[in-house]
């Protein structure tokens, strides 16, 4: 909801304080790249000081954050308060696959992921009409207000409320002892690396093209979404708040659909959970790349909004099937390190794509050029995840010699 306020701010923000679309997109782009870079100290900081505090740390950081976009009036007090969202929201993910990793084994991480990562979908499902009712009631001012306000009850109720399984009361020893034993068994067939050592591996590569490719098109719906439905589908600013809210409605539900769908596919048939991941991704890009390209070309507009629902289900399958691959590739101690390296890739790349989108948007006077790329770039992550993304990070296994320098 946090991200996406910006969005429903849009039209009001360009008309008190004159700003362009390009502005608008800029702002998107300033809280990516800054999100990006402060995810790498960001996931060794969660391994290191564990996630229950930093994510206590996280959610007032950038609850806070949010509440001073109220107080801006100049283009630069708006950047500055984008750049401190990005680095206070930069411990949330890392922070969410290393609970995921805590609590769940393997073959049940993809659903679960699915479930946690579905309320990025269920964020700016809700904040579209409940923040454009705030705005038309109380100025865009109280956008920020309300949710700045509601971010500290949030993580305060968290620091409270939350422990890890070996804490928690209502674990039993039976459960206990199998979270335990799953640990183990992914120990001994993951190598762990030193955090820079991580980076020779072509399989964090992978991921962070991957995740780019994702989050480029998720970026420019988060930022666009609600001026592309009054500016080329003519909608009020009244009802795009409701119709902006449908697509990621679709999203959050198809996106726990696709991880049910990788649990049961992997269970099924047997195969490691890490190929079943891949292979769901895989088609999920293809098929969402191609419904994202169709979005400009199609002339109703609830045929418009299905087509963006459909488009964004699979992208939320793709985000969930990301989110879930950490404690397939690593070490359960370097989980939240490879996510946070994994989210710096996707948001260093994504970050253009506000700012591409506002600057074709002001030069054409259209989102369409914007919309195909988005889609053909979306696509690729098949790509990036089949040849790049094949196995977990193992130890080399030396050769034995006969002990004459001669290899046996």
């Amino acid at each position: 909801m946090d991200r996406s306020a910006i969005s429903i701010a849009a039209p009001e923000l360009i008309k008190e304080f004159g700003l362009s679309r390009t502005d608008i997109g800029l702002l998107g782009t300033i809280f990516s790249w800054t999100y990006a870079f402060a995810q790498l100290p960001a996931g060794w900081l969660v391994d290191k000081l564990g996630a229950r505090r930093m994510y206590f740390l996280a959610i007032a950081g950038w609850s806070i954050a949010t509440a001073l976009m109220a107080m801006g009036s100049r283009m630069w007090q708006f950047i500055t308060f984008r750049f401190l969202l990005g680095v206070a929201e930069a411990p949330n993910g890392p922070a969410s696959a290393k609970l995921t990793a805590d609590w769940f084994p393997r073959s049940e991480r993809g659903q679960a992921t699915a479930i946690w990562d579905s309320g990025s979908k269920w964020g700016p499902a809700i904040a579209p009409p409940i923040l454009t009712a705030i705005m038309l009631a109380f100025g865009w001012q109280a956008i920020f207000l309300f949710l700045g306000v509601a971010g500290l009850v949030l993580a305060l109720a968290f620091f409270i409320y939350y422990r890890a399984p070996e804490e928690h009361k209502r674990v039993s020893a039976e459960e206990l002892e199998y979270i335990e034993s799953q640990r183990s068994t992914q120990q001994l067939s993951a190598k762990k690396v030193s955090w820079l050592g991580l980076f020779k591996h072509r399989q964090i590569w992978g991921m962070m093209a991957g995740f780019f490719c994702v989050i480029w098109i998720w970026n420019i719906f988060i930022v666009f979404l609600p001026l592309y439905l009054q500016e080329e589908r003519g909608a009020s600013i009244a009802n795009s708040g409701w119709l902006a809210a449908v697509p990621y409605l679709g999203a959050a539900i198809l996106g726990i659909t696709g991880g049910w769908v990788m649990t049961r596919y992997s269970k099924k048939s047997g195969r490691d959970p890490l190929q079943a991941k891949r292979h769901v991704m895989s088609i999920a890009a293809v098929v969402a790349g191609i419904l994202i390209c169709l979005i400009p070309f199609v002339d109703s507009l609830p045929l418009a909004i299905a087509v963006m629902t459909l488009a964004l289900g699979f992208v939320a399958t793709m985000q969930a099937a990301a989110w879930a691959m950490p404690g397939d590739i690593v070490d359960n101690s370097q989980v939240a390190s490879v996510g946070a390296i994994q989210n710096f890739g996707g948001y260093f790349g994504g970050a253009f794509a506000p700012l591409l989108t506002g600057i074709i948007a002001d030069a054409t006077g259209s989102y369409a050029p914007s919309f195909v790329i988005g889609g053909v770039i979306a696509a690729m992550a098949a790509v990036a995840y089949t040849f790049l993304v094949r196995e977990p990070i193992r130890e080399k296994t030396a050769i034995p010699s006969d002990g004459n320098g001669v290899n046996a």
